[in-house]
């Protein structure tokens, strides 16, 4: 079984991407992870380039999501949402919908932010999104407020933290249908 970890954050010490690698110790063994890394790279939308081939950056996007049997995503907030490339990025995954890498995947989101709130809005927000893109967005969170205390530089988070990741977590994968895992 593959996780797939998509941070909305692109910035290199990001607390979202390590709350990821967090969540990635407390999977069950036998369960992959693999953490996105190209968020970046992907181009603004535009419906004018969205054809195939797809630009690479989104092809590798699709495919990263296609290859899952679940995605985490983890989201700062930025203004009371989402972060721009996140939300461009899920544009594009999301599209041609039929077909969508999205469709019918298990998604759960957690967030952390140097706030008291840990993201909390921009979670609904994420959530709302993944839900019109068709995703089976599971119920649930993890808010990380003041990550910069509570999230070490190892990424380890203590353990009233990680009882309701592994909580979520658990969540996430009994959503996997077990005709979409590879034997």
């Amino acid at each position: 079984m593959i996780v797939l970890g998509i941070s909305g954050s692109l910035r290199g010490d990001s607390h979202n991407t390590r709350l990821l690698r967090a969540a990635a110790r407390e999977l069950p063994e036998g369960v992959e992870f693999h953490l996105f890394d190209g968020l970046r790279d992907v181009p603004p939308y535009d419906e004018d380039d969205d054809r195939d081939p797809a630009p690479a950056a989104v092809q590798r996007l699709r495919e990263a999501i296609a290859q899952a049997d679940a995605v985490l995503f983890a989201t700062p907030e930025y203004n009371s949402s989402i972060p721009g490339q996140l939300k461009n990025a899920l544009d594009w995954a999301s599209r041609p919908r039929d077909t969508s890498p999205l469709r019918f995947t298990p998604v759960a989101v957690i967030g952390a932010s140097t706030g008291a709130f840990g993201a909390v809005w921009a979670q609904a927000e994420l959530r709302k999104v993944l839900g019109a893109s068709g995703a089976r967005v599971v119920q649930g969170d993890l808010a990380l407020g003041h990550a910069h205390e509570k999230l070490g530089e190892d990424g380890v988070l203590d353990d009233e933290l990680r009882q309701p990741l592994r909580e979520l977590l658990t969540q996430l994968l009994s959503e996997v249908r077990p005709e979409t895992v590879a034997a």
